[in-house]
């Protein structure tokens, strides 16, 4: 309502679609008018000019039925009563002057209304009323009856011109009823079917907006106009496609809080369990300074992970320090912390030069292909027979390449269908879908992209590609 009285403030009712239409409807039922008025007034002219051609005549049958012998009284009635000057009556081939009187002033014009077309019609109408002097014309037309060859008259054009006006005016002011009453039904008719259904849109659209997790705020399509009807349908899918996303917004806001806090909690844990394990490491026993390194190192990739965990549900997850490194020792590291190696069910095969060094972030990188090899082996593994695992890795002109591929049953549809989005794209039941998400994430930090090349009954495969030149990845 709100916003309606603002369209209205601004430029009042002619501003809003009803007053547009009803302007646009009225001028246009005139114009009709106008069309219909230009033939009118010519036809009236001929009427008019025709009915004195038979007063004329009749009045010319007097004089013809005494012989010729009326007196010069009697002659001026009939001509007065006629509305002429003169009568010329054409029977056989004698043209014979049958009525006069005086002229007072010469023929200014003659028109022939035997040959006369529609355009010269309209032509002698327009201009007659145009010229307000009043001229002494001639008219010729065909008698009546079979009269005579055809018959003349004389008369003034001031009386034919005032009554044309007349006519004008009364089919003016019948014209203007007509577009009025014609205007205002339309209008009726198409504020009823059109202007307020969409008043009803915007509404339903100011309601919405005010609280669009309402679902009792999302329209219930009611037009019986098509096009309207499918607007309707349209905004109500748009609603509730809306809405849903909010709450589910909603949901994951309040997830993440709740995930930011056990991280939070976690990593303190996990801070305490590494001084402990910082201890460790200068145990006497060979065994356990051995296992220690990877322990401590576990444990710091566990703190790691809980402050990234932080970062992300901040929208603040670090640069990556980008830095010379091995790949070799690094794959090895993650099939390790997998507890995967070239003897264990499944395999981890390892086909990366030891040579090999890239530019990347370490840790970010190390999240990366661990996240990777642990989908890959919890997907063999939920098949219950052997399996491999690859990882191969290596550089063209442009770019470092890290293939990351298993022999697993693939990934279900639904799961490729979101496979980047966070809690949408989990490939398995029960997980969330972050790991990928946030894979994707660092590999977009680095410039590169994480593309999933295949995945079929045979097993899936993902393509690392890390740019060499200092920027974007190419775009393919």
């Amino acid at each position: 309502m709100k916003g309606q009285r603002a369209v209205r403030g601004r430029g009042g009712f002619l501003n809003t679609l009803s007053g547009r239409f009803l302007l646009l409807t009225v001028g246009f039922v005139m114009l009709a008018e106008v069309l219909i008025f230009v033939p009118s007034i010519a036809r009236f002219r001929v009427d008019y000019l025709s009915l004195r051609l038979e007063k004329a005549q009749i009045a010319s049958l007097a004089l013809l039925a005494n012989d010729g012998m009326i007196t010069p009284e009697l002659e001026t009635e009939l001509l007065a009563n006629a509305g002429v000057f003169n009568v010329v009556l054409r029977r056989d081939e004698v043209r014979q002057l049958v009525l006069s009187s005086p002229i007072p002033t010469p023929v200014a014009a003659t028109y022939d209304l035997r040959s006369a077309g529609s355009w010269q019609m309209i032509r002698d109408a327009l201009a007659g009323l145009a010229d307000p002097e009043d001229r002494v014309v001639r008219v010729i037309g065909n008698p009546v009856q079979q009269a005579g060859l055809l018959i003349e008259i004389t008369l003034r054009s001031a009386p034919l011109r005032q009554a044309m006006l007349d006519y004008g005016q009364r089919i003016l002011g019948l014209s203007a009823l007509i577009s009025a009453v014609t205007a205002g039904l339309l209008f009726l008719a198409v504020r009823r079917l059109m202007v307020l259904p969409i008043r009803r849109v915007v509404r339903h659209m100011q309601s919405y907006a005010e609280a669009p997790e309402d679902g009792r705020r999302v329209i219930a399509p009611t037009a019986k106009v098509a096009e309207l009807r499918a607007a309707e349908d349209a905004l109500q899918t748009l609603q509730t496609q809306l809405t849903g996303a909010l709450r589910q917004k909603e949901r994951l806001a309040q997830l993440g809080s709740a995930v930011a806090k056990i991280s939070h909690d976690l990593r303190n844990i996990l801070t305490t369990a590494q001084l402990f394990a910082d201890r460790i490491e200068t145990s006497a026993d060979p065994a356990v300074a051995r296992a220690a390194p990877k322990l401590v190192g576990s444990i710091s990739r566990a703190v790691s992970l809980c402050e990234s965990t932080l970062a992300f549900g901040r929208a603040e997850e670090h640069p990556p320090k980008l830095a010379r490194l091995a790949l070799r020792p690094l794959v090895e590291d993650v099939a390790a912390g997998e507890g995967l190696d070239g003897a264990s069910n499944p395999a981890c095969l390892i086909d990366v030069a030891a040579g090999l060094t890239i530019r990347a972030d370490a840790e970010q990188l190390y999240r990366v292909l661990s996240n990777l090899v642990r989908n890959a082996r919890q997907a063999i593994e939920a098949t219950g027979t052997p399996g491999t695992i690859e990882i191969a890795a290596g550089e063209d002109d442009t770019a470092w390449w890290i293939r990351v591929g298993d022999t697993g049953p693939g990934l279900p549809a639904k799961a490729r269908e979101h496979l980047f989005a966070a809690f949408q794209g989990g490939t398995r039941k029960g997980g969330s879908g972050l790991g990928l998400a946030i894979a994707a994430e660092l590999v977009r930090g680095h410039g590169g992209r994480l593309d999933l090349v295949r995945s079929d009954a045979e097993g899936t495969e993902f393509m690392i590609r890390l740019p060499r030149a200092e920027g974007l990845a190419e775009e393919t």
